[in-house]
């Protein structure tokens, strides 16, 4: 992968507050120029894979983490995590569900398709910027995923 034009992050939120929050402590960690924020799963899908309005896209350039809400416009949360997860090429992406509550069935069901992590935003700049310190020390620093492992 050319660095230049890696994507750290695919950020997938349809509520303005929760991406301007989550964008702004990003932007603090030095990580928003990596990063790509779109509204809804439809969006989301077809970014990915390289369809519709991203059709002319590179889809050999993946995101590290993909920031995923589950209420989302035309595509809900978890119908994209199961998308991706069925398909090869990107089915080793790390995603992180975003959930403004935790409610058991969802929770269950994103672990079920193969979400990496369910986690409750933050409702504060304080809090926001610790998710986002630990985000990039584990999940963009120190873990390996088998994509980091992919010839350019």
């Amino acid at each position: 992968m050319n660095a230049e034009y890696e994507i750290e992050i695919l950020l997938v939120e349809d509520s303005p507050y929760d991406a301007e929050l989550t964008i702004r402590e990003l932007t603090r960690r030095h990580l928003a120029n990596k990063l790509v924020h779109l509204k809804d799963g439809a969006e989301a899908l077809d970014f990915i894979f390289g369809t519709g309005g991203y059709a002319n896209r590179d889809t050999s350039q993946h995101p590290k983490v993909v920031l995923l809400d589950l209420k989302l416009p035309h595509k809900m949360g978890l119908d994209v995590l199961e998308w991706i997860r069925q398909q090869p090429a990107v089915k080793s992406v790390v995603v992180i569900i975003l959930s403004s509550s935790v409610h058991e069935g969802d929770l269950r069901r994103a672990y079920e398709l193969g979400a990496n992590a369910f986690l409750v935003k933050p409702s504060d700049s304080n809090t926001m910027a610790e998710m986002c310190k630990a985000l990039n020390h584990f999940w963009l620093t120190f873990n390996r995923t088998p994509t980091d492992f992919l010839e350019p």
